[in-house]
């Protein structure tokens, strides 16, 4: 009977003890951002899309646009399979 009281009293304990997590939602301070600012699409390099074949100027929004358009054709269904 002990033995059967023990397991349950340990049973509980390490039931309730998963109960007690605590809250791990970060806290944003106004102007405390610590993390790296970030740029502009067409400001990076273009050197993955070079291996797809579309490529654009660093630091020109209408040539990014052009070829994240185009990138975006190419992933139709409807183009992909009706263009022959």
């Amino acid at each position: 009977m002990r033995r059967a009281a023990l397991g349950a009293a340990i049973l509980a304990a390490l039931f309730l003890a998963g109960c007690g997590e605590s809250s791990q939602v970060t806290v944003y301070k106004q102007g405390k951002y610590q993390g790296k600012p970030d740029t502009q699409p067409w400001d990076n390099s273009p050197v993955a899309e070079q291996l797809r074949g579309s490529t654009w100027t660093k630091g020109e929004q209408g040539s990014w646009e052009t070829a994240i358009n185009q990138r975006a054709m190419g992933q139709n269904e409807d183009n992909r399979i009706y263009k022959q």
